[in-house]
């Protein structure tokens, strides 16, 4: 196979990449081969937030969207039509500091100054996608902002003061129409195909070219974030031979609402995906901002998470207690399921050969629905759950008309709880019956021990999940957020 060079924009000109590894990350070649080290590497994992980098993309009408991520798991090739920013980026032409950094120093900010160009580059991409009118960022945004920066000296007070500071100063406009151009000049019209040492790498522009790569490469591994892929390699040492990337086509970053729910491609971005259920669903805030941390949110993807099908995957539970449906793609035949039918076992689903995640419809809800979900996990932010609840249910005016139960960390896969749905339909919304269906917990699962949480625990903590729906939902004197929910005025 013929290469393409992986062409992206850095520093203020044109790169072109060659003879570089498929897998060779965005940091490593940041640090290593154009000798920018002021991004550092800490975990390798995408935890720590000290290899912190902004990825400028051009968007279908033409705009840039500017996102912070992690250069550690990010694959170079990935970079191919895009713009790189790194804390090098940010210094003025006469030396001054950008306001962001100015703040930190103002604010006595850094100690150590390891994590320091990571927190820039998280708080220099909300200074740029906030409009200057906007005035400064409320506290819940900025730790939102910088859940996935982690400091282990300074504290993270003054870097907070310095993120409401950097508003304060003199604005540093930044041109998103000049770079636009720059992203227009290295549009492809058609796949990416590049090679290095019999290692490949596909990025097709088209649904239809997705199909036809993925039907004559079966056995080619699918890559969106890279948020799980690349500890793959980071952690595993995995070779992967042959990677087909979905972030360039278009049909999959689709979000759209129909007649009957919303309609959320396999490539749309995970802050982007939540923002359109969180519209309808405003019981899936907390789950959201829990969900990971802000640059993996950036980076990764709702279908991968689905696709992935992880047992502690948090978005599943969710999904399956709002009667998600998974849609299916094998060049041009499409299907449809229920997302519950799409896990068989562990690591194991129904996709057939040649065939990928194209996108999954969520239903509307309902008035008659009263829906909440749950994570328990020994952090707030950016922690693995060693519990993931959901709860829906339809009332017939005192009756449960229909449960929908679903739990993550408690089987080998997501997994519905049928003796618990059977426990609650048909019967009063009451006490008597949610206690019903908490005895009924240990039929539907049998959870495992591990590092995160004891089975006792899980179990427990499954059915005491359940009994709190409740007491949120019941007809007579409900619960408020702030009576069940420590973090509700957070």
């Amino acid at each position: 196979m013929e290469t393409q060079a992986i062409r992206f924009y850095y520093r203020g000109k044109v790169h072109e990449v060659t003879g570089e590894a498929t897998t060779r990350t965005v940091l490593q070649y940041t640090r290593e081969d154009l000798h920018c080290t002021g991004t550092k590497e800490g975990c390798a994992e995408g935890d720590c937030g000290a290899c912190t980098v902004v990825i400028g993309e051009l968007t279908g009408n033409g705009n840039v969207d500017l996102r912070a991520v992690n250069a550690c798991i990010q694959f170079l090739p990935t970079l191919d039509g895009k713009a790189l920013f790194t804390v090098e980026d940010l210094r003025a032409p006469g030396g001054e500091l950008h306001p962001v950094q100015q703040a930190l120093v103002d604010c006595h900010a850094s100690q150590c100054g390891f994590c320091t160009p990571g927190f820039v580059m998280s708080l220099w991409a909300m200074y740029v996608n906030r409009p200057a009118d906007a005035g400064c960022p409320s506290r819940r945004e900025i730790d939102d902002v910088l859940s996935g920066n982690l400091c282990r000296c300074t504290g993270y007070r003054p870097i907070i003061d310095a993120a409401q500071k950097m508003f304060d100063l003199p604005r540093q406009d930044f041109d998103r129409a000049a770079l636009a151009r720059q992203l227009q000049a290295l549009q492809r019209g058609d796949t990416l195909a590049y090679e290095h040492d019999g290692h490949v790498f596909h990025a097709p522009r088209t649904l239809a070219a997705l199909g036809r790569l993925r039907a004559s490469h079966p056995q080619a591994r699918i890559l969106a974030g890279s948020t799980d892929v690349g500890l793959w390699v980071t952690k595993q040492f995995r070779e992967l031979r042959h990677l087909i990337y979905i972030g360039q086509v278009a049909e999959l970053r689709e979000i759209s609402e129909g007649p009957d729910g919303v309609y959320i491609g396999a490539g749309a971005l995970l802050n982007d995906a939540f923002d359109a259920l969180v519209k309808h669903y405003p019981e899936l805030a907390e789950l959201r901002q829990r969900f990971a941390s802000f640059p993996i949110r950036n980076a990764g993807t709702l279908g991968g998470n689905v696709a992935n099908g992880s047992p502690i995957g948090d978005s599943m539970p969710a999904l399956i207690a709002l009667g998600t449906r998974i849609v299916l793609h094998r060049e041009g035949v499409v299907r449809e399921m229920p997302l519950e039918d799409f896990y068989l076992a562990y690591q194991k689903n129904a996709l057939e050969a040649g065939e990928f995640v194209q996108g999954i419809r969520v239903p509307f809800p309902t008035r008659a629905q009263r829906f909440r979900t749950y994570k328990l996990a020994k952090r707030f932010d950016q922690d693995i759950s060693a519990v993931c609840a959901a709860f829906a249910v339809e009332l017939d005016g005192q009756t449960v008309r229909s449960a929908r139960v679903a739990f993550g960390g408690m089987a080998a896969t997501p997994k519905r709880g049928g003796a618990i749905e059977a426990a609650l339909t048909g019967r009063p919304w009451t006490e008597a019956t949610v206690r019903s269906a908490m005895a009924a917990v240990p039929a539907d699962y049998q959870p495992l021990s591990d590092m995160r949480a004891t089975s006792a625990y899980r179990l427990a903590g499954a059915q005491n999940l359940l009994y709190r729906f409740f007491l949120e939902t019941r007809t007579e004197a409900p619960l408020a957020a702030h009576e069940v929910n420590a973090f509700a005025n957070v």
